[in-house]
């Protein structure tokens, strides 16, 4: 027993016996003089006196088992093994199912176990916090790295956080799904022997490479993601719309040189840039007070002051135009003008009297289709009604092949099912379906 044997409680995960090639149990032999490959034995093989190529029945040997108590009695080092590995898949503090994956040990057991030896005990506290101190006396040398992502949020799991997150459990500074997540599949069947022809083992290892290289991508790409501070999503958002439009669409296309730069030299690019934004912005600002004869800042706000009221009142005289486009009512555009005329003149406008329906709501006028897009689609009626309505040739157009096609597929069609499929006012879809029926487009259900 000079060596404790490293495999999971799972037979199919422990090599195969050299003489009989049945999954070993423990305990088992193993050769204490052939080499590299170490040639394992079962105890009925190592009885029999098995031997195979350059391994003889009298080299020695080593009892290979775990069933001996390692840190306190009545805990043999299969059942520590088995402790970590049930702490690792259902979390610290599920003593219940840490138990139940155990078998050999109750809930109270496992948890005092745990709490004694690897929490509370003052070798391995010691351990970690000569590690924790190496650590930070190593990273205290050099530069500190810009992390944005330090102590990310913790979601549930399938939360929309998580989901944004793209299921990463900071936790274990993994992914739920990593990058080339089945990259392991083409590696889980190989097996070395001393049988392997040199082009198998050629392969075998080139396999092995393949592997090593796809790890090595995965962890890159890990890194630039923790580095950049793009696992915290929502943050990273937040940070970006700190700059202006044209350098966030600058932001945008170099984020693809991220991968090639660290995180410190890529932000100061990007700082950089919106300085330089804020300085050409700065430089045409100055150069139109030159250009207007201004000569100190009192005249520029002044400059500033009467721009900004030129603004308005052509923003006014173009939404005047655009209002006098559409109405059709001239009594109306009248009583505007003229309150707009009181108002400009400082004098109170007279009240005047709007039309309103027995509802109590006032009288749309109806919308003038000239130059709406699909209005040569719809014959008379059909612009009538979107006139009245007051929906739009394209809209209508859409929810009238909607209803249609309900219609075919259902043999008829409900109200309450036109209500339910367009999503809009519930009078224009009952004034729209009702204008379908009487015109033979649908039917009733």
């Amino acid at each position: 027993m000079d060596r404790l044997a490293s495999f999971a409680n799972d037979p199919s995960d422990k090599p195969p016996c050299r003489g009989c090639s049945s999954y070993l149990t423990e305990p088992y032999i193993k050769c204490a003089e052939c080499g590299p490959s170490p040639v394992l034995l079962c105890l009925q093989c190592f009885t029999r006196g098995f031997e195979y190529k350059k391994h003889q029945s009298d080299h020695k040997y080593e009892i290979m088992t775990s069933d001996f108590p390692v840190l306190e009695p009545g805990w043999t080092a299969q059942e520590e093994m088995a402790l970590l590995e049930a702490v690792m898949d259902c979390g610290f503090g599920n003593w219940q199912d840490v138990a139940y994956q155990m078998r050999t040990k109750t809930k109270e057991e496992c948890e005092s176990h745990y709490m004694k030896n690897f929490i509370n005990n003052p070798l391995f506290s010691s351990t970690l916090l000569s590690l924790r101190k190496a650590k930070d006396s190593r990273v205290a040398e050099g530069a500190i790295p810009f992390k944005p992502s330090d102590d990310p949020p913790r979601p549930t799991f399938d939360s929309v956080l998580s989901r944004d997150m793209a299921g990463y459990m900071p936790a274990r500074a993994d992914f739920m799904e990593e990058f080339d997540n089945y990259a392991e599949w083409d590696l889980k069947d190989i097996d070395f022997v001393d049988d392997d022809s040199d082009v198998l083992r050629a392969l075998k290892l080139a396999v092995v490479d393949i592997y090593h290289s796809r790890l090595k991508e995965r962890q890159r790409r890990k890194k630039i993601i923790r580095d950049h501070g793009l696992i915290n999503l929502r943050k990273f958002q937040m940070l970006e719309r700190c700059y202006p439009k044209e350098v966030q669409e600058l932001y945008d296309v170099m984020r693809r040189f991220a991968r090639v730069v660290g995180p410190i030299e890529h932000d100061k690019f990007i700082e950089s840039h919106a300085l330089e934004f804020e300085l050409r912005r700065e430089i045409r600002r100055l150069q139109e007070y030159r250009k207007a004869g201004i000569k100190s800042f009192c005249s520029a706000k002044v400059y500033e002051r009467v721009k900004r009221m030129r603004e308005d009142e052509r923003r006014k005289r173009t939404m005047l135009c655009d209002v006098l486009q559409y109405i059709q009512d001239g009594r109306a555009c009248q009583q505007w003008l003229s309150k707009q005329a009181a108002i400009d003149a400082g004098i109170t406008p007279a009240v005047t009297t709007i039309t309103v329906s027995a509802t109590g709501r006032r009288s749309a006028p109806p919308l003038n289709l000239t130059g709406l897009p699909g209005t040569e689609k719809l014959n008379e009626r059909e612009k009538e009604l979107c006139q009245v309505v007051r929906l739009v040739p394209g809209a209508y157009l859409e929810y009238k092949q909607a209803l249609l096609n309900e219609c075919r597929r259902q043999g008829g069609l409900r109200l309450a099912q036109a209500r339910a499929l367009i999503k809009i006012d519930v009078n224009k879809t009952r004034k729209i379906y009702d204008f379908l029926i009487k015109e033979g487009y649908i039917t009733k259900a």
